[in-house]
């Protein structure tokens, strides 16, 4: 499936200055699968290196770390010549091997015409668990999310994107709203990852999606088993499975009481801390004004979580999938505006963006800040076509932006200084 990352690793390939990359993200979000794709179009051949699943592999590393020689052990554990600039050298789940992300630092600087690329899933984890020497400056660095509904739409109906583009920038109605609409409920069923996609894609039967859906939430559960300890796994869980709760009430503001009566930050931010290095949660601070630069007013203390994938979320919501793929989503009103503010901030969050939220005085709040070059701009976030919002108002009255972003059912238009958003089309938000 084409994925958004690899016209960046082709960008990454023909640095002048180029470096070994880290790319880094969530499990079963398609790292290996995009690299090797990349790696057969672009060299003369791949030499993949899993340190999960070799201790021969890691023993390589126990030595010096020096490049000649690395590259010569290299050749001999996989048997295959490793060429500067033909070769492309993956290591896939690096953070199983501290010396081996060491070691991209001597890559650089002493054997820069090397083309390496590793990936990690649970590397901040690690970095922090093992104590280990980041080459900071020395590596060029991507993460890689879930596809967004633009990768989505590319898999499953590529015609619309264009026309959805088109109105976007044009602030004209999409004539065929209708059916994205429908293609849109249909990945707040699937989500982003590629499997749960794929299945869709060739059977057409939620059964079948569900299943890799469970599958995934059960490797994520058993890498907090894996990868913490006993005590950091108790803590990691409690946070991750209160989050549909948190998502779901009206103060989406993250609450460790709602985990425990006696919980309290001290006790669970390691656990916090755990998901969002393993990217498995998003974090949305809140910035006390609506102007630049927004991250000079950011609330520290006060942030919302959200999941990294929408399908996921529904998943582990127990939300059914009839109901999902339904044109009428009849579940209750704060749980479907969880569902589709947890979607918008993915999709802000793969095109770049850093997105924050604003309150008034518990007054008035705005889904989503965000920056776009010179601009602050806020961003409303609807479920339905019901688009009265007081406390937009408030923030139009106060900071006075260049204009305003609704994002609802509703089609494309531009009225009263707000850009009419649909759902389906989030994914053209960017600088």
């Amino acid at each position: 499936m084409k994925r958004l990352i690899d016209q960046k690793l082709t960008c990454w390939k023909n640095k002048k200055d180029r470096k070994p990359l880290l790319l880094v993200g969530a499990r079963q979000n398609g790292k290996s699968h995009s690299v090797l794709i990349f790696g057969k179009a672009n060299y003369a051949n791949v030499v993949l290196l899993n340190f999960e699943t070799s201790d021969e592999l890691k023993k390589i590393f126990d030595r010096d770390l020096e490049p000649a020689r690395i590259v010569r052990d290299l050749e001999g554990f996989s048997r295959q010549t490793i060429n500067p600039g033909s070769t492309l050298i993956f290591f896939d789940e690096i953070q199983a091997c501290g010396r081996a992300i060491t070691a991209l630092k001597y890559f650089y600087e002493q054997a820069p015409d090397y083309h390496i690329i590793a990936a990690g899933s649970l590397l901040g984890s690690f970095l922090v668990r093992d104590f280990v020497s980041f080459p900071v400056g020395k590596v060029d660095r991507l993460v890689m999310y879930p596809m967004t509904f633009q990768e989505f739409l590319t898999e499953m109906n590529p015609q619309v994107l264009p026309l959805i583009e088109e109105s976007f920038y044009a602030n004209t109605p999409l004539t065929l709203h209708e059916k994205a609409l429908e293609l849109f409920r249909t990945y707040l069923f699937t989500g982003g990852m590629p499997k749960a996609i794929l299945e869709w894609k060739e059977r057409q039967e939620p059964v079948f999606v569900s299943a890799v859906h469970q599958e995934i939430l059960s490797v994520y559960t058993g890498d907090m088993g894996k990868y913490s300890t006993p005590t950091e796994q108790v803590k990691t869980m409690a946070v991750y499975d209160s989050l549909p709760a948190q998502l779901a009430k009206e103060n989406k503001k993250f609450q460790y009481s709602l985990i425990g009566s006696n919980a309290r930050a001290a006790h669970y931010e390691i656990g916090l801390e755990w998901l969002r290095s393993a990217g498995l949660v998003l974090k949305c601070q809140k910035t006390k004004k609506g102007e630049l630069p927004i991250a000079s007013y950011a609330d520290l203390t006060s942030y919302k979580i959200y999941m990294s994938d929408i399908g996921l979320l529904n998943a582990k919501s127990g939300i059914p999938s009839i109901v999902l793929l339904s044109e009428k989503l009849q579940i209750a009103a704060e749980a479907k505006g969880a569902m589709i503010e947890n979607y918008v901030m993915q999709e802000l969050i793969a095109n770049g963006l850093t997105p924050y939220y604003w309150e008034s005085d518990n007054r008035a709040e705005v889904d989503f800040i965000i920056q776009l070059n010179e601009n602050v701009i806020p961003i409303e976030t609807k479920a339905a076509d019901n688009v009265k919002s007081k406390s937009l108002q408030v923030y139009v009255g106060k900071y006075s932006p260049a204009y305003s972003i609704r994002v609802s059912t509703k089609n494309f238009g531009f009225e009263n200084n707000i850009k009419s958003l649909p759902l389906y089309a989030v994914w053209c938000i960017k600088e």
